[in-house]
């Protein structure tokens, strides 16, 4: 049964026990439904959602605009996305939308095709309900039709033929699948991007792909063509200090997600300086404590320190003495990224830092972009070479996050 309440008849009370229900007035003048006409009506807003994103679907279709109550917008025809920042009230609408939410987490494509194919099948059930036959009849004989039709679809199926040597089947399902999306003026080049990502990561005896192996990252400024596959890492960051070298050769790579400065009470302390010696005898121990440590990973091998934390510009200028490289506040995403691609350990503790844990890389440089010359890390020829990066690149935000959700679609 459905029933729709003016909840500007409605008014909270109290009773004895102090606890709240709502009394709604002129509830006599309510139309409330009842069974085929419920139905019906359900039917009807789940329809309504179909034909939103109806006409994003196939290699016509369109893109939509959507703005957030914040102002963000968004350009795309990805379903998941669509409706995952509309605003729907009818709880049978919302199963349509974790409907089209489940494909893209269990398949990645067909957002659209789902809730499309979704609605086709409930308007046809309306025309038997209103022939007489009952709702449970009908959702039986969908169950028998799909049985049916899957295998139909097993039997007609034909086998791919790929490898890393003959990819042109991988190629023509990716393009296929980027055929109406916003990189279409690119998409040989980003269909290729994605077969070479996946055969990348791919282990190809098991049949299994390991996505989290695939980061795909971006930066404002180029086109879309300028957008490339990296057989490594990319991290939004730069050297620590300009002067440090822009270029690292068989690096050997100190992963610290530990605090790079001397250690500090555990407990709630007070230091109190009362005299300028007193604030000298400080300040030396601090560096004597930047020197022991930046002494302790040279004596791993370790020629290049990437840190989650930050550190103050004593240990910076006392790295540079030393010709020790230095990336500071990255990630925790990319610390295990990183660690990974590198074959190295991330050490959560300074004194457990040693040779093995190290993480090795063929080069380690920065790159620059656009006009205002900002830099990006690329750590390449990793130890681990399944790890790889998607680095796209576009005019504004809008197309790269949307060129982001394409390969999504297509590495999927």
């Amino acid at each position: 049964m459905a029933m729709n309440i003016d909840m500007s008849q409605a008014q909270v009370v109290k009773d004895e026990q102090g606890r709240p229900f709502i009394v709604v007035r002129d509830q006599g003048k309510k139309k409330r439904q009842h069974g085929n006409e419920a139905v019906k009506s359900h039917i009807l807003a789940a329809r309504t959602v179909a034909n939103i994103v109806k006409t994003s679907l196939g290699p016509r279709g369109l893109d939509k605009i959507l703005i957030s109550p914040d102002g963000d917008i968004t350009v795309t025809n990805d379903g998941a996305t669509i409706l995952g920042q509309m605003e729907i009230q009818n709880h049978v609408a919302k199963l349509l939308v974790e409907l089209s939410k489940s494909q893209d987490d269990e398949i990645g494509d067909g957002t659209t095709g789902v809730v499309v194919l979704a609605g086709a099948l409930l308007e046809q059930a309306a025309e038997l309900i209103d022939k007489g036959i009952h709702p449970i009849r009908i959702a039986d004989g969908y169950d028998q039709a799909c049985d049916i039709a899957v295998a139909e679809l097993d039997r007609i199926a034909d086998t791919i033929e790929f490898s890393p040597d003959h990819k042109e089947n991988l190629f023509k399902v990716a393009r296929t699948s980027l055929g109406s999306k916003i990189v279409s003026k690119a998409h040989d080049q980003f269909a290729q991007i994605a077969v070479d990502a996946i055969l990348s990561v791919a282990d190809l005896e098991r049949k299994d792909v390991d996505f989290e192996l695939i980061k795909v990252d971006g930066k404002v400024g180029g086109s879309l063509e300028d957008s490339l596959l990296v057989k490594g890492v990319i991290v939004d960051k730069d050297f620590s200090h300009p002067q440090m070298p822009s270029e690292v050769r068989d690096a050997k790579i100190a992963i610290l997600t530990c605090a790079f400065e001397p250690p500090k009470p555990k407990t709630k302390h007070k230091l109190d300086i009362t005299s300028v010696e007193e604030f000298k005898k400080l300040q030396t121990y601090e560096k004597d404590k930047f020197t022991d440590m930046i002494k302790q990973i040279k004596d791993t091998g370790a020629n290049l320190v990437i840190c989650q934390w930050g550190f103050d510009d004593e240990a910076n200028h006392l790295l540079l003495q030393n010709q020790l490289p230095a990336v500071r506040w990255v990630g925790g995403p990319e610390m295990e990224l990183i660690a990974i691609a590198t074959n190295g350990r991330i050490v959560p503790r300074f004194e457990d830092l040693a040779e093995a844990k190290l993480g090795k890389a063929g080069v380690v440089r920065e790159m620059s972009f656009g006009t205002t010359r900002e830099k990006m890390l690329v750590i390449e020829e990793c130890a681990n070479t399944r790890a790889v990066t998607v680095f796209v690149r576009g005019s504004n935000k809008m197309i790269i996050d949307e060129a982001k959700r394409s390969l999504h679609d297509a590495l999927c």
